[in-house]
């Protein structure tokens, strides 16, 4: 009886052994963990360029993989104790707006990224011109981009078009998808302070455009180019409507900066409200302020997203497209919600400093008793000895 117990318990006790052998043999023979591969620099804006990272490798992804990887499920990749990154900031057009699927096979595509701080528009025209490509000429007050063309198209129904923007931005007009990576590869030796690959395909604008009777608009999410114009009419047409995309891609990549600046300070308020000390030197301070201030410099008075760019103040016609594609993009929305970010984190920043002015004069302060207190000892012990 005592031996049939024995057997029993024993044979209990091995489904455990064996679990335990098992996950042992599945973690493999090597008890260290593998190291994580490092990223990149936070996204904090130190003069906007750690935004990206300067890569040896080719930079353009394939737009099958970007849809696949970054558009179709699922977002980026967090690093364990981060949060997830949001969705893209981009325009997403409501499934309600969408043409059908053969409407769908008829439309060209319009493609805005924002790859870099700026771009160094007099050698890129240089380069591209120097592998086949073409320049075309806009009005001389359009100064601030580079209009290119090539034979590449996607479909056959209209021209491609490449409209550079000096602020960093990039828009293709029914151009294939080969020649959009040749062009990316170009133009990476131009960038001044190129962004993250994920983050330039995270943050893209892509809108179908057709061509149709009437007047040139925006309709149900879509360009409706008109047929009844002709060739330099039809390319300002086009401008306006790069332009305003330009301003999505670029304000939603200092809403992705703003978002990581904001997260770096997150744990500020909640330090102060639990009375503990925050362990901030004043360089840091100085430096969370000048991120800040960067970034303000950047929305509200280096880039065109507050006021009408001077280009279209005689043009009624292509104000009108620039205005109806801003709108429709929720430009100037995005920009008050930045704004008011930007304001609730300047005072955060202004509490920061004079509270370390604070603790600088308190320091001063007691310093200066601890020296009157010291020669009052002294003159004393004269007194007395």
């Amino acid at each position: 009886m005592f031996l049939r117990a024995l057997w029993s318990r024993r044979a209990a006790l091995r489904p455990a052994e064996s679990f335990r052998i098992s996950s042992s043999f599945l973690r493999g023979s090597d008890p260290k963990p593998r190291a994580v591969s490092s990223e990149a620099p936070p996204l904090h804006l130190r003069g906007l360029h750690s935004l990206s990272g300067f890569t040896s490798s080719a930079r353009f992804y394939s737009s099958s993989i970007v849809k696949s990887v970054l558009k179709s499920g699922l977002k980026p990749a967090a690093l364990p104790g981060k949060r997830p990154p949001k969705g893209p900031r981009t325009k997403q057009p409501s499934r309600a707006n969408q043409p059908s699927l053969k409407q769908d096979e008829d439309m060209m595509q319009c493609i805005a990224f924002a790859t870099a701080d700026q771009y160094h528009l007099p050698t890129l025209c240089h380069d591209l011109t120097n592998h086949g490509f073409h320049e075309i000429d806009l009005p001389r007050d359009a100064s601030n981009v580079l209009v290119i063309s090539t034979d590449m198209t996607a479909k056959p129904d209209d021209d491609a078009l490449m409209f550079f923007f000096r602020e960093g931005s990039v828009v293709f007009w029914n151009v294939e998808e080969k020649t959009m990576k040749q062009v990316m590869r170009v133009l990476e030796h131009h960038e001044i302070q190129p962004y993250e690959v994920a983050l330039v395909h995270w943050e893209n604008e892509e809108i179908n455009y057709t061509l149709g009777e009437g007047n040139t608009r925006l309709e149900r999410g879509d360009f409706l180019l008109s047929v009844d114009i002709d060739q330099p009419e039809a390319v300002l047409e086009k401008f306006a409507f790069s332009n305003a995309l330009c301003l999505s891609v670029k304000l939603a990549i200092w809403e992705v900066a703003l978002d990581n600046f904001v997260e770096s300070i997150q744990s500020i308020p909640e330090t102060l409200k639990s009375g503990k000390r925050i362990r901030l030197s004043s360089a840091e301070v100085m430096q969370k302020i000048g991120e800040l201030f960067t970034l303000r410099h950047c929305i509200n008075l280096r880039s065109d997203l507050l006021i009408t760019p001077d280009f279209y103040w005689d043009r009624e016609n292509l104000e009108k497209l620039y205005e109806k594609t801003c709108q429709f993009l929720s430009i100037n929305r995005r920009v008050n919600v930045v704004n008011e970010k930007l304001e609730h984190c300047s005072q955060l920043t202004d509490l920061m400093r004079s509270h370390l002015s604070e603790k600088h004069s308190l320091r001063l302060e007691w310093m200066i008793v601890i020296l009157i207190t010291i020669e009052v000892m002294f003159e004393l012990a004269k007194m007395i000895f």
